[in-house]
Formats: structure tokens, C-alpha cells, sequence
């Protein structure tokens, strides 16, 4: 056994020569590498993160380093949200809290035991007995849990991100030198295995939010060659903002990106609440798709009609509560048919483009919107899907199309009364 000794701060995390090993008493070493094989092995490929996180707080236990409480804070690459905080407890499991960009955040940040390690660069150990409940606000609530010891690591990734974890326990003894030395030994195992399975999911994360999910999974499997093109049955939704031009035309770039957040935020809750996928925002428009099942009973077809009057109520309700400077309405589409992903561009800078005929001639029927002074188009072959009783608009033609197309718009609920 190691004499008890006073808790030193010890080197930043991002230093790792093999020294780290100097300290682990000589029965914990083959305990020790057994951990960081598990991190580097099984723990890597753990689906769940917080089955990572508890499963190395459990081993630890087991080898006699008394964990009863480990966290993580992870800055992250997010467009709601800028970290994650988990915290793992032996009694309840554990709970994730996630960040979102803004003052409050980061105001919460500069006062936690992370900020002080980022900028040290070292080992936080705290003796919680001798610690003022003002050093962090963490500090009381791990008091009145019971904890007598507690540790903060900075975990500093090669992105350059400023991560961390923390580990606290109950034992009255705290964490004894021989403890701190193994998590000092797994340390750079464990974080080099968390910037891995960070980046993996920031990579995915950002891709679904640029390109939409089909895409990016698409992109993650390695259809990123030119040429490949890949068809998905399904009801296509097309939709934009009327006189965007004339309304943007004295706004800053600001005012405007504010506007089509705005009118976004209407339109896309309801398309992803009925199982729709955003595939592409095109400057004042987007294009979504509702697959079908295989089954072709009307389903998709069904969840793209209720998007689209449920994104129209709500535009309208955002005019009501003037969140627009000026009124503002959209024209949508609908169309049924093949949606076809392309990847196309030159060199090394590919773009993973919806094309094919149905998804252009959505976007004609579009142009009609106006034309016929209708909020809500479909198209023949989208309401043949449905099983209601549209009004017809009769047929007209298309802008590159050989053909007319019979166009729809729903009935209203005064004329499927009075019908």
C-alpha cells in the first residue's frame, strides 16, 4: 500500500510519456490495463455513451478506486446546443443535460471546476471537507450528497476543444494515492476513446444537419463518388416564401437570415412531426419528403398533407402574433413520386443533390401557387394516394413539361360539410 499522501495537482492531460504507470501499486497494474484495454475495445464501441461512462465508473469500483459519481462535460458541434453534460450517479444512473449556445452557458461555465482546469491545465483534487461551499457552485450539492472527495480533469483534444470529467466518492478515506494513480494511468486511454467517439458523432450530427438524414447516412456508408445516384420513392413536398425578394429588399443579411428562421420555424416542425425529411433549404424554400412504407397506401401521402396545412396555420398564426415585420405567406406543392439523390460537382467538391423529374415538376406545380392564388397545390398523382375528395383546378401546363398536369387544392371544411 502507497503512503497516504497530499493530493497533487499532477500534469496536464494532453501529456502522456508512459510515466503515468510509475505510481500504479504493482498488484493494480494488470487490474489497470485491463480498464484501459476495455476503454480502447469494448468501450469504444459502446452505442451509448453513458453505458461507456458507467461501465468505467463499475470497474473502477471493483479494482477498489471508489467512484460513486463521475461526469463529463463535452463541448460539441450543434446548431441548438453548444456542450453535453453527463453525470453518472450509483444509485440513479445517468442523466444528460445539454447546453445551449448563449450568455447563460457560458456564464454557468466560468464558474464551474471546468473552467479552472481548462485554464490551469492541471488535475483539480479536491478534499470536500476543507473546500468553501463558494469555491464552485457544484460544491454545496456535493456536499449535501454526501461526497468527501472530488476530481476535475481536463481533457484537452486534439481539435482543440476544452473537455472534462470528474469523479467523486463517499469513502471517508477519498480517493487514495494508489487510486488517483490508475485514473492518472487510464486517463489518456480514456480520453483519446472519448475524442473518437466525439468526433464520430459530431460527424454525424453535422452532416445531418447540412444535408438531412437519408443523405448523411448515404455519405457515412461511402456513396461519395460522382455519378452515384440512389431513388427513394416518396410524397414530395415543395414550398417557399411569396415576394421574398420585395420583402428582404431593404433588410441587413441579419434581418433577413431572422425572417427565414421564422418562417422555417413554421414549416419544418410540422414535416418532421408527420415523418418527414428536410432534404434541401433552397434560399427561400425548402424541398421534404414523406417515404412510403412499401405498401403504397396512402401514408406518406397523407403525412405530407397534414404538414403542409399544419405549417400554413402555423405562418398564419406567426403573422397573427406579429413575429413578421410584414406578412408573410408561402406556396406549397405536393407532388408523389421519385425523389433521386445525385452526387454532383468536379474535383473535390461534390454536392449530394435531390434531382429527377417528379422533384422538378413539384417545383413547377409550385409556380402555380400564385397563378391560381392557391396556398396549397397537389398534383394528380399525389391525389390519387388520398382518400379524401379534392376540388380540381383543372389541368395546365409546366415549364419544360410536355404534358399538362391535373392540379388540386383540398376542400375546405364548409364545402366537405356542405357536400
Amino acid at each position: 500500500m502507497l503512503e497516504r499522501r497530499p493530493p497533487q495537482p499532477g500534469l496536464p492531460t494532453a501529456v502522456a510519456d508512459g510515466s503515468e504507470a510509475d505510481d500504479v501499486p504493482f498488484g493494480a497494474i494488470q487490474p489497470s490495463v485491463a480498464i484501459r484495454d476495455w476503454l480502447l475495445s469494448e468501450g469504444a464501441r459502446l452505442p451509448n455513451a453513458d453505458d461507456m461512462l458507467s461501465g468505467l465508473a463499475e470497474r473502477l469500483a471493483e479494482i477498489g478506486v471508489p467512484v460513486d459519481r463521475a461526469s463529463t462535460a463535452i463541448d460539441t458541434l450543434h446548431s441548438e446546443y453548444s456542450g453535453v453534460g453527463r453525470v453518472w450517479t450509483r444509485e440513479n444512473g445517468s442523466t444528460v443535460r445539454l447546453f445551449p449556445h448563449g450568455e447563460a452557458s457560458e456564464k454557468a461555465y466560468r464558474a464551474s471546476p471546468f473552467h479552472a482546469v481548462h485554464e490551469s491545465g492541471q488535475w483539480l483534487i479536491l478534499d470536500l471537507a476543507e473546500t468553501p461551499d463558494d469555491r464552485f457552485s457544484v460544491i454545496p450539492e456535493l456536499k449535501a450528497e454526501g461526497y468527501r472527495h472530488y476530481i476535475v480533469v481536463p481533457l484537452f483534444f486534439t481539435n482543440g476543444t476544452h473537455n472534462g470529467i470528474t469523479f467523486a466518492t463517499r469513502a471517508e478515506e477519498g480517493f487514495r494515492d494508489d487510486g488517483i494513480a490508475i485514473l492518472r494511468f487510464i486517463m489518456p486511454a480514456l480520453a483519446a476513446v472519448m475524442e473518437m467517439r466525439i468526433v464520430n458523432k459530431q460527424l454525424d450530427t453535422v452532416l445531418r444537419i447540412y444535408v438531412g438524414d437519408e443523405p448523411h447516412r448515404a455519405i457515412l456508408s461511402g456513396d461519395i463518388r460522382r455519378g452515384q445516384v440512389k431513388r427513394i420513392r416518396s410524397a414530395i413536398l415543395f414550398a417557399d416564401m411569396r415576394d421574398y425578394t420585395r420583402i428582404s429588399a431593404d433588410m441587413t443579411p441579419e434581418e433577413a437570415v431572422e425572417l427565414l428562421n421564422i418562417f422555417f420555424d413554421c414549416l419544418v416542425p410540422p414535416i418532421e412531426r408527420e415523418g418527414g425529411e428536410v432534404l434541401k433549404y433552397l434560399g427561400d424554400g425548402l424541398l421534404a419528403i414523406f417515404r412510403e412504407p412499401g405498401d403504397d397506401l396512402g401514408g406518406a401521402a397523407k403525412g405530407a398533407l397534414m404538414a403542409a396545412q399544419a405549417g400554413l396555420a402555423a405562418l398564419e398564426q406567426a403573422n397573427a402574433l406579429h413575429q413578421f415585420s410584414v406578412p408573410v405567406t408561402a406556396g406549397i406543392a405536393l407532388h408523389h413520386g421519385e425523389a433521386a439523390y445525385g452526387n454532383v460537382g468536379s474535383g473535390a467538391r461534390l454536392d449530394f443533390t435531390v434531382i429527377g423529374r417528379d422533384v422538378n415538376l413539384a417545383s413547377r406545380i409550385a409556380r402555380l401557387n400564385r397563378t391560381l392564388g392557391e396556398p396549397l397545390l397537389m398534383s394528380k398523382p399525389f391525389v390519387d394516394f388520398l382518400w379524401g375528395d379534392p376540388v380540381s383546378l383543372g389541368e395546365h401546363a409546366l415549364d419544360g413539361f410536355t404534358e399538362a398536369m391535373a392540379v388540386y387544392r383540398p376542400r375546405s371544411k364548409a364545402e366537405a360539410l356542405r357536400a
